[in-house]
């Protein structure tokens, strides 16, 4: 046989492009327009629906960016139309959209006149059936359209001035497009999506597989048995000639697929959080909508912040949601308030992202998510795994890693460790998206993709549009009707992600193993970008950590009135500001300013929290009192406690040597030299110096940072390539002579990097374990790195980073493409490197971005292990503004330092010493015997009880015994989950007013002691 396949193929898709789209709307009528252009931010539907509207022309301009406009569509349906079988009536809404990026552009929302939500206009969802605008032959409703700008600019990632209002300009982004009363032809679209999954199927067959020619001359027979000129006509037969060839069923080992509806929406990325709200409202009514058409139809629906913003602005499309979700569509899922990034939010936060999101859905819902849902978050914390069970949940699902530049990831479903042990039952949907439109194409990536052929056979597939929002649409459910149970592609059932979970663990064991962190290969850069809504994040944590501790501590001792709800609302807004776009610093400067005041906002009120509960627990004197929320003593007062405060160790000498200075108090020697170079540490006790022999520490490099793509996300490893050593300083000089009567002394080096000053002020106080540098730059550059680097004479084969409720070790060395491809890692409060019996902590106040490289001298056979901070970028996009202006880091090195050290110079270095007056001390709720065990959190009982809540982990990563006791009246101890529920604590033994401990490395504890 002659092979014309080709020829046939091109012939049906045009067949399908100038026949088949037009028949689908045979006949439309225009609409008459008027509109209201707002002023400046987004109004009320019924503020909007007061206002004038004027005449508007069809094909006009419209929409600056950010902006909004209001049209008012009305019309009559010519009579008949709708009345033949098969056909019905819709209106047509075309705001001027693209055919690509759904979700990044300009967008709509129609209302009824009654102020009640219809469903969005979007892209490729640009119909509202006459049905659902209140009956009869008469159109009269509102569209909210949004002037959303495309950002995007098909991912060139060049630097755009539309990420901030100020900056985008005001002339019309859009020109209006068809908009008019239609009447759909349901045989013909039916038939579309019969060509659809058909042709996309038969494209995804081997060219040696009968099936493959089967489809494709079933489909020439419909093309033949067709007449282009009366398609309305002969579609009924075009279907018939396609019937056989889609009744075929499916293989007998064909791949299972649950394919579930969902929507991804970032909670602010290339859009602020204000446009996230709508974008919600837009995708949420489709969805219910949707689900009123098909009963069948399933929606898993993560982050219980955006179904707040719902409850909060749009409570009549809530109640309808809320009606989905006792009919078992619309399905909650992942149980945390946002989709946070998992890198760099603290243990307590992270524990309060389960805590908050999984409350809200219990309490409006009556709803218990069982797993964690994070389908876009940059790499996953190895101690997930442990928190996730601590929730109450049993199951993980992602699908970022695959996103992996080097290695792939060798399972698909396996059983992920965390660092103290827990396991979780994890899933990469192997369809490598959470934006399936279930196209052949994805459903046969899904299948060939999938690496536990043979011991596994079903996976998950999240389809609808998302990132910018949408969902699912009616051509995706059409499109798994059709491919249930069809020859040639895996078999597809709509269901939830609990349906596929339950489904997959019982097919399934035992499991492969993935121990320790989950590692992205990319996005690197999200450790450092907008390092003012890091700083804000790190702060916020910690001044949370004090309110909850003071205000408990008042409470039990002096009656304060515990701010339950104002805790839970700055908790709720730190917590927002955790998604994996905002914190990892990868969305507009729009997004970026909003954090900022955010966080200026949570400052002001923690801090006016704090100091009411600090005046009830102290009383009213003069007498001032160091208030230490730090789970270590500090300067004589025990930890969790407030006395006065006890200055120890002697006055530092400072002495100038060769331009530079020394500095030593008796416990820690520093020369700085006339670079203001750190060239010496050591530390008395053990006197070794931490400083490799001719290299130094406090060393500023700053590196050209061009990624290939993604700006603000990446690092490329290349940037090492090009570098400049900051190593000359404009001016060293000591700020406390000899002669004045501070205990501590401050060299201040004052240097430029490239065009931006630098001033560090490198501190050694009296008594201190460790030297502290604090960097103020006033940046100034253009895709830039700037590094902080310490070369320590430490033969270290790992070093350890501290991240939730423990720490991490990694190689330092590269024997590996694993160990290469984490060029760039995430720490939190510190990281330690060690040999045995020494060791050299450094912590920071901000930072997350770290790298740890190791190389052998080759004069002394010694190794040098190089300790590097990413301290500042400076990305072109989203935000070509991004970091620009003035900084201040802290860090601290602390030499001759165990992990114990690092962790208490991490909460050294992030709780800065509260001073406060009053009349007496407070003593502290909780005593620990063992200092391995700390304590991360102390509040009150959520369910209002007045029972107090404490929160502990080993911290050392061994195993370890000890015992946590109150210092109050209690009448009983349990041990309760994350939502403070009764919960089983293996090494608990829970007595009348105290629990004793025998805890493995890193576990988690949380308490209930009941008043």
């Amino acid at each position: 046989m002659h092979d014309d396949r080709r020829l046939t193929e091109v012939r049906l898709d045009r067949f399908v492009r100038d026949r088949i789209a037009p028949a689908v709307y045979p006949r439309t009528v225009p609409l008459t327009l008027s509109s209201w252009d707002v002023p400046d931010e987004p109004v009320p539907v019924l503020t909007a629906l007061q206002h004038e509207f004027t005449p508007q022309d069809h094909g006009a301009p419209w929409g600056r960016p950010w902006s909004t406009t209001w049209l008012r569509l009305q019309g009559e349906v010519p009579e008949s139309w709708g009345t033949a079988p098969g056909t019905s009536v819709e209106v047509l809404v075309d705001l001027g959209f693209s055919g690509d990026l759904p979700g990044f552009q300009c967008e709509g929302i129609a209302w009824r006149p009654d102020g009640t939500i219809i469903k969005a206009i979007s892209p490729r969802n640009q119909f509202i059936p006459l049905k659902l605008l209140g009956g009869g032959m008469a159109v009269d409703f509102y569209v909210e359209a949004a002037a959303n700008p495309d950002l995007s600019q098909n991912w060139t990632f060049a630097a755009t001035p539309y990420g901030d209002k100020a900056t985008s300009g005001s002339e019309p982004k859009y020109r209006l497009g068809r908009i008019a009363i239609a009447e759909l032809n349901r045989t013909v679209w039916e038939l579309q999506q019969d060509i659809r999954t058909l042709s996309g199927l038969m494209h995804e067959l081997p060219m040696d597989l009968p099936r493959r020619h089967e489809i494709l001359r079933a489909l020439e027979h419909m093309l033949d048995i067709m007449d282009p000129d009366d398609v309305a006509g002969t579609a009924e037969a075009g279907r018939a000639a396609l019937a056989g060839v889609l009744s075929r069923p499916a293989y007998a080992s064909a791949h299972q697929l649950v394919a579930t509806g969902h929507a991804h929406i970032d909670s602010a990325w290339l859009w602020p959080v204000r446009e996230t709200i709508r974008k919600c409202a837009r995708t949420f009514s489709n969805v219910v909508a949707l689900m009123d058409e098909d009963p069948g139809f399933i929606f898993s629906c993560s982050s219980a912040q955006q179904l707040a913003w719902m409850k909060e602005y749009y409570p009549e499309l809530f109640g309808r949601i809320v009606d989905k979700v006792r009919t078992g569509q619309f399905v909650p899922v992942g149980g945390m308030w946002v989709e946070s990034d998992s890198n760099m939010p603290g243990g307590e936060a992270m524990a309060r992202q389960f805590l908050e999101g999984k409350s809200f859905f219990l309490a409006e819902f009556g709803v218990e998510c069982q797993e964690a849902w994070l389908p876009d978050t940059f790499g996953y914390s190895a101690a997930l795994p442990q928190i996730i069970k601590a929730a109450g949940s049993r199951w993980f699902l992602t699908q970022k890693i695959s996103w992996n530049q080097v290695n792939r990831m060798p399972h698909h479903t396996f059983s992920w460790e965390g660092i103290d042990g827990t396991r979780v039952f994890t899933h990469f949907p192997p369809v490598d998206s959470y934006n399936s439109d279930l196209s052949a194409r994805d459903l046969a990536h899904a299948e060939r993709n999938y690496r536990d052929h043979g011991r596994g056979g079903t996976s998950l597939v999240p389809f609808g549009y998302g990132d910018g929002g949408g969902g699912p649409t009616r051509e995706m459910l059409a499109a798994a009707r059709r491919a249930a149970d069809l020859e040639g592609s895996p078999k597809v059932r709509i269901g939830s992600a609990a349906d596929f979970f339950t489904r997959a663990q019982a097919e399934y064991e035992p499991l492969p193993v993935w121990v320790g962190e989950m590692y992205l290969e990319l996005h690197r850069g999200t450790y450092t970008s907008q390092a003012r809504t890091k700083r804000g994040n790190r702060r916020s944590e910690h001044l949370l950590r004090e309110a909850e501790l003071w205000s408990a501590t008042a409470a039990v001792r002096a009656g304060f009135r515990y701010p339950a709800a104002e805790l839970k609302r700055l908790w709720r807004l730190v917590l927002l500001q955790q998604f994996h776009d905002i914190l990892p610093g990868s969305s507009i400067a729009w997004v970026h300013q909003d954090a900022e005041r955010n966080y200026a906002a949570v400052e002001r009120g923690l801090e006016a929290i704090i100091a009411e509960a600090a005046a009830a627990a102290l009383g009213t004197g003069d007498r001032e009192f160091l208030l230490n929320a730090a789970p270590h003593g500090r300067q004589g007062v025990p930890a969790l406690a407030a006395a006065e405060p006890v200055r120890t160790g002697q006055p530092v000498a400072a002495t100038e040597a060769g331009g530079g200075y020394i500095l030593d108090n008796g416990i820690i020697r520093a020369v700085v030299d006339a670079n203001g170079l750190l060239a010496s540490l050591t530390d008395y006790a053990t006197g070794r110096e931490a400083i490799a022999p001719g290299q130094f520490g406090n060393l500023l490099e700053l590196h050209r940072d061009t990624p290939n793509e993604w700006d603000a996300w990446d690092i490329d490893a290349f940037y090492r390539r090009n570098v400049v050593r900051l190593a000359e300083a404009l001016s060293v000089t000591l700020e406390r002579g000899p002669q004045q009567h501070s205990p501590d002394a401050v060299v201040v080096v004052e240097r430029m990097a490239g065009a931006s000053a630098v001033t560090q002020r490198i501190t050694l106080a009296a008594g201190a374990d460790s030297l502290a540098i604090s960097t103020a730059v006033d940046w100034q550059e253009s895709e830039k790195l700037l590094k902080l680097g310490f070369a320590l004479d430490v033969r270290a084969d790992r070093s350890a980073a501290e991240t939730q409720f423990g720490h991490v070790f990694r190689p330092t060395h590269l024997n590996t493409s694993w160990e290469v491809a984490k060029f760039e890692i995430c720490a939190h409060r510190w990281i330690h490197v060690a040999e045995p019996g020494y060791g050299v902590a450094i912590s920071n106040a901000a930072t997350y971005g770290h790298d740890v490289t190791r190389d052998v001298r080759a004069d002394d056979g010694g190794t040098t292990t190089t300790v590097r901070l990413s301290l500042l970028r400076a990305p072109k996009f989203p935000d070509p503004g991004a970091d620009r202006g003035r900084h201040e880091l802290h860090v601290t090195v602390r030499p001759g330092a165990a992990i114990a050290d690092a962790v208490e110079e991490g909460y050294r270095t992030n709780l800065a010493p509260r001073l406060a007056k009053g009349a007496h001390g407070v003593d502290p709720l909780f005593t620990v015997a063992n200092p391995a065990h700390v304590i991360e959190a102390v509040k009150l009982a959520e369910d209002g009880s007045g029972d107090v809540i404490v929160r502990l982990y080993e911290s050392l990563g061994e195993r370890s015994a000890g015992r946590v006791g109150a210092n109050f009246p209690v009448t009983g101890v349990h041990a309760v989950d994350l939502l403070e529920r009764p919960a089983e604590a293996p090494g608990v033994s829970a007595g009348a007013d105290s629990a004793g401990l025998s805890l493995r490395p890193f576990q988690l504890v949380t308490l209930r002691f009941v008043r």
